[in-house]
């Protein structure tokens, strides 16, 4: 039986100093930098890394919206994990929640819905997500809302 848990990628990383700004907290626009591996890491997990599906099916993800709320400073040394969970799913894009949590309370340092869309890497136009990677996708969250 899939739960809330088993739908959620988890990827963790460590804050170095080049991430922090004058102030010694993680820099706004770097916690965008660390969703963006976390979701690479959970295209991977799902069996589809990025160079892959550029190369072979000719498609990539662009982000085409963000909605960003900022609710505590993480700082040098903290570990992070970067959560992403899918929202809802279409045929030529998706809506990811990613979260940026503290690895040692859970707590939430920043989170962000995230609107994809898949366009070809030869047009650079809008065009549907590969059919496996389209199935993959859907059995991934059972309840995820799918979009026509």
């Amino acid at each position: 039986m899939n739960t809330m848990e088993d739908k959620i990628s988890r990827h963790r990383l460590k804050v170095y100093f080049e991430d922090t700004d004058a102030g010694g907290v993680v820099y706004y626009a770097n916690y965008l930098r660390y969703m963006e591996r976390g979701r690479s890491e959970w295209l991977s997990e799902l069996g589809f890394e990025q160079r892959r599906l550029s190369e072979e099916q000719q498609v990539g993800f662009i982000v085409r919206h963000v909605e960003i709320s900022y609710k505590a400073p993480a700082r040098l040394d903290d570990q992070l994990v970067v959560c992403t969970s899918p929202l809802s799913l279409g045929r030529a894009g998706l809506v990811l929640l990613q979260e940026v949590q503290f690895h040692e309370s859970g707590a939430t340092a920043v989170s962000a819905k995230i609107e994809m869309a898949c366009i070809s890497t030869q047009t650079m136009r809008p065009t549907r997500i590969p059919p496996a990677l389209l199935e993959k996708l859907r059995a991934c969250p059972p309840e995820a809302e799918v979009v026509s």
